[in-house]
């Protein structure tokens, strides 16, 4: 049987999805709260750049980042395919590329924190 990298990237788009699904809509209905003036302390620039700031905070922030990068990316494949492009290979390149770039970003502006 021949040996594929499916099974990473699927899992990168499975795990993306579920914290895309479960961590989206509370950074929405936040971002709500605090636009309506309805922000507790909690989420004034020096709480959020102190959690930013430590490692456990680090980590949390480039999971959700990153595997939201890699859910995209994996649809974004899926559905130029579907449009009918057929040229997978170049796709699969520019689209996981531009993931591993994006996440190669979130490692360096979080380390510069």
């Amino acid at each position: 049987m021949a040996k594929s990298n499916k099974p990473i990237f699927w899992g990168l788009f499975a795990a993306g999805g579920t914290v895309t699904a479960f961590v989206t809509p509370v950074l929405v209905l936040l971002t709500l709260f605090a636009a309506m003036g309805f922000s507790p302390d909690l989420f004034t620039y020096e709480a959020l750049r102190g959690f930013a700031a430590h490692w456990l905070g680090k980590l949390i922030i480039l999971g959700v980042i990153v595997l939201s990068l890699w859910h995209a990316a994996h649809r974004l494949r899926v559905t130029v395919h579907d449009f009918g492009v057929r040229a997978d290979t170049v796709v699969a390149y520019v689209v996981y590329g531009i993931a591993g770039l994006g996440t190669l970003m979130t490692i360096i502006y979080l380390l510069r924190i």
